[in-house]
């Protein structure tokens, strides 16, 4: 599963170099936005959906159908012309581009029993899925100017169809929980009431990091900094990423060890992606800029990690898709906010009003775990694992 995700991140071309190709078919730029918008819907939508579909039908058909749907609809993507065609198939490459990230999480929690396992697992498997988004830039930038946006989406689907094969293979029929009555109900996990604080927090320190790709740019074209001023940012970021998942990785295992989940990392790491991104809106260099890039990596590899230990904590066994689902949309969530935000700011502040709303986006997010670090402290080994939010009103 780590080398799938390293394959299809390293292959996933149709995201980052969607609007080249919108471009390149003659779309205007305000259309563009909506089918971009589209593609943001569709991996939302997506996220939900196969993680139920996981808990219901099974990790490995899952996993399996959304491959295989994937290297069908980024082939036709490829080849659309017309703004509906593009739409369309704009929308449905969202619901299966991160199709893998609740399934795979699913297969994490189902097969591993031990939570600083599942943290390295967790850990390393965030090192894939930058180490194939730095090889996505690469290559892609390279390529796409000799051969255009066609042939890169081409190459996204025979990833996809790959990892489909691998997983048709290697995992087993019944890969779905088996604990429990059936399969989780969305009203069931929405009303817990740690989820909704975990994915509140979770979108708050996101933000920032969608900075990194919507806000980033539009600063340094004010500042008339060249593009290849961004491309250096974006591989500094790369290299740090290199550099700190080594460190930290086993010091976050050691910390999964104890019996108090990862709620305090979790704010730490908001804290530390909204100031370290917030510094972006108080530079007017390039190194500065790739200063605000590098500061903001401790906190993406910790919060990723911190929140997939939450989720394994909190989600019931029937249900691990789903909620590994529901997280999944913070993700999505957090790039259709932060430019969106980033223009407000803009417009009422200029670069110091983008720093302060980064660095108050962390802030809120790191405030919202008191709260949940309330309601997912661990209980002793002997009690019966925590109630929904739902069933503990009734009962009280």
């Amino acid at each position: 599963m780590l080398l799938g995700t390293l394959l299809i991140r390293g292959a996933g071309f149709v995201y980052p170099f969607l609007a080249y190709h919108l471009a390149s078919r003659g779309v205007e730029a305000a259309w563009a936005s909506i089918v971009l918008a589209l593609f943001g819907a569709g991996w939302l939508t997506g996220q939900i959906a196969c993680g139920a579909l996981a808990d219901r039908i099974g990790r490995r058909a899952t996993l399996v159908g959304a491959m295989t749907g994937a290297a069908l609809i980024f082939s036709i993507l490829a080849h659309a012309h017309g703004l509906t065609a593009l739409a369309v198939s704009a929308f449905l490459a969202g619901t299966v581009y991160d199709a893998p990230r609740p399934i795979v999480s699913a297969l994490i929690m189902d097969s591993v029993p031990d939570e600083p396992t599942r943290t390295k697992i967790a850990a390393w498997r965030h090192f894939a899925v930058n180490l194939g988004a730095a090889c996505t830039g690469a290559v892609g930038g390279l390529l796409s100017e000799q051969l255009g946006t066609a042939p890169l989406f081409w190459a996204n689907a025979i990833a996809c169809a790959l990892f489909a094969l691998a997983a048709r293979q290697l995992l087993p029929a019944c890969s779905a929980s088996s604990q429990g009555a059936g399969s989780g109900s969305f009203q069931d996990a929405v009303s817990d009431l740690r989820l909704m604080l975990l994915w509140l927090v979770s979108v708050c320190a996101l933000i920032p990091i969608a900075a990194l790709y919507s806000v980033l740019p539009v600063l340094m074209v004010q500042d008339h900094l060249a593009v290849s001023a961004y491309g250096w940012s974006q591989v500094a970021g790369a290299i740090a990423v290199l550099v700190f998942s080594p460190l930290l990785n086993p010091w976050l295992a050691r910390r999964a060890a104890g019996n108090v989940p990862m709620v305090g990392l979790l704010a730490l790491s908001a804290v530390i992606l909204g100031a370290g991104m917030g510094s972006a809106g108080l530079t007017s260099h390039p190194v500065g800029y790739a200063a605000a890039v590098v500061s903001a990596v401790p906190g993406e590899i910790i919060a990723f990690v911190a929140a997939a230990n939450i989720v394994n904590l909190i989600a019931p066994a029937h249900a691990r898709g789903l909620y590994a689902g529901i997280w999944g949309t913070t993700l999505a969530v957090a790039v259709i906010g932060a430019p969106l935000m980033a223009d407000w700011a803009l417009s009422t502040g200029g670069h110091p009003g983008v720093a302060l709303a980064l660095t108050a986006c962390g802030l809120v997010g790191a405030a919202a775990c008191l709260p949940l670090g309330v309601l997912v402290r661990r209980p002793p080994a002997t009690a019966a694992p925590p109630a929904p939010m739902t069933s503990a009103l009734k009962a009280g």
